[in-house]
């Protein structure tokens, strides 16, 4: 019987089936952050039970991290507890953390593929939504609660539905100045925030294709954006090339054993999916979120639509316009803009910094900007360094902070204040996402580069 790649890896790691009701799946790959953990940890010792697995399990401190002074003890209190137990609880029951300070720090979605922890055909979870940028590898990977979180680590599988299987083609080329953050909210935008809801999409085409492995975990990333439980993009040779000779990955004759398996994950050819969609990639242009929701999202030289011309309520649609500040039939281009955030695990790879940097350089930033260049992880930092762009950022008037979450979700000390505007490479524009009043304007780090050196939104094709 013909299968998906989702059907493949899924069905490869099925233990048990109960009749009318969930899927036990073993779980590869768990990782680990201050967040959702402490209560499962608490759990765990309340019952008396040790994490099953902890070399399959791996921990990291994010969230809550500040971005400046990490050599310092963490000020907020609710932070440094958080970031406390965290490490005892790694200590106490033999898994690999990495805190504040550690060379592999970092953002968990962006470490784990530094490392190989991701790998192609295995099943991945976190305590965090976004965990679905790992199926950028072939992985089946999604985000768990924390009562989930205690269910992996006192049994290394999980009780899970089985999602449906959605298809996502783009093909043709993408026109210049498209990155794949404008290739993911553009597809957000069609579908909507509940477009997916229920469904585990695989990217095809040739777009995803062409697009690096970076690119594709920002699209990944954001699946879960349009309702999907995670996304997926067959493994390459793209993909083997980025893994290979990673400190998990493996080695020699395991690496060859491997392969032989990786080969193999691609949906089959008359394979069928409950629901697919195509879209023409020439089509998509730089796009950025004008409302409260990532599906809010539209070209940037275009004008925020009108009520009528949408599907859903119009009074929830103009109660967000207002929250922003806007109106309907308003350009962006030209919009105010406060703050610029550079970073998350949707754009915090150093791949995302070369495109910021290409734009700025030569240029200074706007004197009322201020912006918080964030690197996802101690290796994104580093190269910043090595490649010579953090004098370029330097020179145009932008500071480097240290890797953490920073002003995606307004759990540490980056937060935007009330009624300002900030574009944002993050995931989600919910109304106080950034901080209690904030406005986010999500985009693409292009996007985001533009406006922090013009100060107002600015299509950055026009600077290149």
């Amino acid at each position: 019987m013909s299968k998906t790649l989702f059907d493949k890896v899924w069905d490869s790691h099925v233990v048990q089936q109960i009749e009318d009701g969930p899927d036990v799946l073993f779980i590869d790959r768990h990782l680990v952050h201050e967040v959702t953990s402490p209560v499962a940890f608490l759990g765990l010792k309340n019952r008396g039970v040790k994490v099953m697995s902890p070399k399959r399990t791996f921990a990291t401190a994010d969230h809550n991290t500040p971005t400046i002074n990490q050599h310092l003890p963490v000020a907020d209190p609710l932070s440094a507890n958080q970031l406390k137990a965290l490490e005892e609880n790694a200590k106490a029951h033999g898994i690999s953390y990495w805190g504040l300070g550690h060379e592999k720090n970092g953002i968990v979605h962006v470490v784990g593929p530094e490392y190989g922890i991701t790998q192609p055909g295995a099943t991945i979870v976190c305590g965090d939504s976004h965990t679905s940028t790992h199926g950028a590898f072939g992985a089946i990977a999604f985000g768990i609660g924390t009562s989930e979180v205690e269910m992996v680590l006192s049994t290394q599988c999980i009780m899970q539905p089985k999602p449906k299987t959605m298809r996502i083609n783009v093909n043709g080329s993408l026109s210049k100045g498209v990155t794949p953050k404008d290739v993911a909210l553009f597809i957000i935008s069609q579908l909507s925030t509940s477009g997916a809801t229920g469904y585990f999409v695989e990217y095809a085409g040739e777009v995803f294709q062409s697009l690096s492995m970076e690119g594709r975990m920002t699209v990944c990333n954001l699946s879960i954006e349009m309702g999907a439980r995670g996304g997926i993009i067959a493994p390459d040779e793209k993909t083997f090339e980025y893994i290979k000779d990673r400190e998990f990955t493996p080695k020699g004759a395991a690496w060859d054993k491997a392969m032989n398996y990786w080969s193999t994950l691609s949906t089959d050819e008359d394979a069928t999916f409950d629901k697919e969609y195509t879209f023409d990639g020439s089509a998509i242009e730089p796009m950025i979120t004008y409302g409260t929701n990532p599906g809010m999202g539209m070209r940037i030289s275009g004008g925020i639509p009108t009520a009528e011309s949408l599907d859903g309520g119009v009074a929830t649609y103009k109660k967000s316009l207002d929250y922003m500040g806007y109106k309907e039939g308003d350009s962006m281009i030209g919009k105010k803009i406060d703050f610029v955030f550079l970073g998350s695990c949707t754009n915090g790879r150093i791949e995302d910094f070369r495109a910021f940097t290409e734009i700025v350089e030569g240029k200074k930033k706007a004197d009322h900007v201020t912006a918080w260049l964030v690197p996802g992880s101690h290796k994104v930092l580093n190269a910043i360094k090595e490649e010579g762009l953090l004098d370029t950022l330097q020179a145009a008037g932008f500071e480097l902070r240290e890797p953490g979450c920073s002003a995606c979700l307004a759990m540490n000390d980056d937060k935007i204040p009330a009624g300002k505007y900030a574009v944002s490479t993050s995931n989600r524009n919910f109304e106080g996402r950034q901080g209690p009043g904030s406005r986010t304007l999500l985009a693409s780090p292009t996007v985001a580069a533009a406006a922090a050196v013009m100060g107002v939104v600015t299509d950055p094709r026009s600077l290149v």
